[in-house]
């Protein structure tokens, strides 16, 4: 067994030093990981609603986070490369899908722009209207542009995965989160060929 031999009075403050000191450190270790993590897994630059010059919704439901899946899709447009014209595209597609389609806002949760911003949709918390019946279990991330034949840009593509990386622990997605092309979940041509490829290469892909 253990003995604890203290020749002459016990050195309490000594030992509550060591004591402290020990955990102390034990604390710095675990609060520098927990930096180091949030660090790595930092959000991309989000453009705001009111940066891009959105139409406030005519109506919301609440998202059940954390979602298990992100789906991923691209809107099959025109293709935007700054913060002016990403911006444009990104009011067209809410015109369209609030006057045409008669939703309550844009679709999509986030948008990907290959300036390598990412813009808000309808953000982490509102159900979004991108995938029929995987709306409520998933956050829907749309690339800006056509990516059938070639993909988009590594600005887009390093946005978008920073972003799926950034709602892991600010608990929006769950950590073992599945991702899917919108093809997997509706029959569709969605996200494009040459977005599709790549994605199955990203972590957590699954058909």
């Amino acid at each position: 067994g253990f003995e604890f031999i203290v020749n002459g009075p016990f050195p309490l403050q000594g030992f509550l030093t060591l004591c402290l000191g020990v955990t102390m450190t034990r604390w710095l270790i675990l609060l520098a990981v927990i930096c180091t993590t949030i660090h790595a897994q930092r959000c991309p630059t989000i453009v705001s609603r009111s940066q891009w010059g959105g139409r406030s919704p005519t109506c919301r439901s609440r998202l059940s986070t954390p979602v298990p899946n992100a789906v991923i899709h691209h809107t099959e447009g025109a293709f935007c490369n700054s913060q002016a014209t990403c911006s444009a595209q990104v009011r067209n597609i809410q015109n369209y899908h609030m006057n045409t389609q008669k939703w309550c806002d844009i679709g999509y949760n986030f948008l990907v722009g290959e300036d390598g911003r990412v813009y808000e949709g309808r953000g982490w918390t509102t159900l979004g209207a991108h995938a029929r019946s995987y709306n409520p279990i998933s956050i829907g991330i749309s690339f800006i542009g056509s990516f059938t034949n070639r993909a988009p840009n590594s600005a887009a593509l390093n946005a978008a995965r920073q972003l799926i990386a950034c709602g892991v622990p600010r608990n929006f997605i769950r950590s073992n989160y599945v991702l899917k092309g919108h093809r997997n979940v509706n029959p569709t041509s969605c996200p494009g060929n040459s977005l599709y490829r790549v994605i199955q290469g990203w972590p957590h892909f699954r058909a």
